[in-house]
């Protein structure tokens, strides 16, 4: 690697392109990098590691010193930055290609691919190797609290990755996740999502078969045995032994589980059928104990004992925007989730319903996702916030469907805002202690959740 070289990044705020820009820098190569939708955590996280971020994609942000633009995929043809790349023939690749060719390329890398909960279960297996002494590389579409930032470069061999299925860049539409060549791969599940780059599940399905035509015969594919779809993926063509796990109580696979608390807060580990230990955490929900089994699993892999895992899992304090508690004002709190798909809503729903009991949740959802704003799973979306005993939808601008007709079919407890200013306002008035205010978004949402917990403060 060149320490010499200077780069530009166009998209540095996304989690992903900020993360290069971290193991960019730490590898001693000079950041600059450009953006236009700056807001926390990354663009906090940005700042606190001396990499100014220039405002808008413009050509003049690019020195005319920088060696390399690593191209973000929300940049297309047509935009000025683009064209002006192209025309005066400047040198550049892609986040993933650059990610391949500069960090991983002599690591073991172990990778998190899936619908759901890559981001989640990509932190709980680099927590687990950092607990083991194993000072672990990673990139992670999200900032794990136990380590404070999104990506490092670590000390040894070991690099875990988030691996994406959307698509590179502009100039290469395979999905991002085939760069990385992993040796030991996680697959937690697989839906239809992306709908703005995927014409349909099969399409998702084919990518992730070019993943698996990567993976050496000598490494690891840890799969959900729970979702079909990944066997449809096996099925087209696998060379690596498979370790399936399941969150059912002792189910017939390599990884189960006894639920010892509904809320998923505490459950005993089986590895083929023996008792391995508790574990006892502060995650909840099902889909978490999934995500902790294949982080297990994977982690056993590159050797870490089982009971070292779970001994960690005690010790992992969560991902920012992964049912983040942002505060509490009078017994009333205020969460923030970074949910971009129905199942994810409902799973992150009956966690917190589990938790809590019969306290009143009230469910907070701006539809962001291109999928989401697209209107793909609208048709599910009212089945997955029924657990919710109050339901309040933001309408942004630049949604594709009318949100009307979900609020009809949730009924006379759900209540549709154009405003966030009003939506805020409302929800205040009619808050009681006790009741838990989940915000899922994966965006910023204008600020919500300070204007929420500002808004008790004012009312107390």
């Amino acid at each position: 690697m060149n320490k010499d070289m200077k780069i530009h990044i166009l998209g540095i705020c996304g989690t992903f392109m900020g993360g290069i820009a971290l193991l960019a820098k730490d590898s001693g190569i000079e950041v600059t990098g450009s953006d236009k939708n700056v807001y926390p955590p990354m663009s906090t996280l940005l700042e606190s590691q001396g990499i100014a971020v220039r405002q808008d994609f413009l050509s003049e942000n690019i020195d005319v010193d920088t060696d390399e633009i690593i191209v973000g995929n929300f940049m297309r043809r047509g935009m000025a930055v683009v064209e002006d790349l192209l025309n005066d023939n400047q040198s550049y690749t892609s986040g993933p290609q650059w990610l391949y060719e500069h960090i991983l390329a002599d690591r073991w890398v172990l990778a998190v691919a899936g619908t759901h909960g890559k981001t989640t279960t990509a932190s709980i297996l680099a927590w687990i190797l950092e607990y083991a002494g194993m000072s672990p590389g990673f990139l992670i579409g999200g900032v794990p609290e136990n380590f404070g930032v999104s990506a490092r470069l670590g000390d040894t061999p070991f690099f875990v990755v988030e691996a994406d299925e959307y698509d590179t860049a502009f100039f290469d539409k395979r999905s991002k996740f085939v760069h990385y060549h992993p040796k030991t791969l996680v697959l937690n599940n697989l839906e239809y999502d992306h709908a703005d780059i995927f014409p349909d599940l099969d399409a998702i399905k084919t990518q992730f078969h070019h993943l698996m035509r990567i993976v050496p015969s000598k490494g690891l594919v840890v799969s959900n045995q729970e979702e079909k779809n990944l066997d449809d993926v096996l099925e087209k063509g696998c060379w690596t032994a498979v370790e399936k796990f399941s969150s059912k109580d002792k189910a017939d696979s390599a990884w189960s589980v006894e639920v010892i608390n509904a809320d998923g807060s505490e459950f005993q580990v089986f590895f083929e059928g023996k008792a391995q230990g508790v574990v006892q955490w502060d995650l909840l929900g099902k889909h978490n104990i999934s995500n902790a089994l294949a982080a297990i699993a994977a982690a056993r892999h590159v050797g870490v004992p089982v009971e070292h895992a779970i001994n960690a899992l005690a010790e992992f304090k969560g991902i920012k925007r992964r049912m983040q508690l942002r505060g509490e004002v009078n017994h009333i709190r205020v969460y923030d989730d970074f949910a971009h798909h129905p199942t994810a809503i409902k799973t992150t729903l009956a966690g917190l319903r589990a938790n809590v009991s019969d306290k009143k949740i009230i469910a907070i959802l701006e539809p962001r996702s291109n999928t989401m704003r697209l209107g793909v799973h609208q048709g599910a979306l009212a089945e997955s916030l029924s657990v919710a005993d109050q339901i309040v939808l933001y309408q942004p601008d630049n949604v594709d469907w009318e949100m009307q007709s979900l609020l009809e079919e949730l009924g006379s407890h759900a209540r549709l805002y154009r405003d966030i200013d009003q939506l805020v306002a409302d929800v205040v008035k009619t808050a009681n202690a006790g009741d838990q205010l989940l915000v899922m978004s994966n965006g910023g949402f204008g600020g919500i959740h300070d204007k929420l917990l500002q808004g008790l403060k004012a009312v107390s």
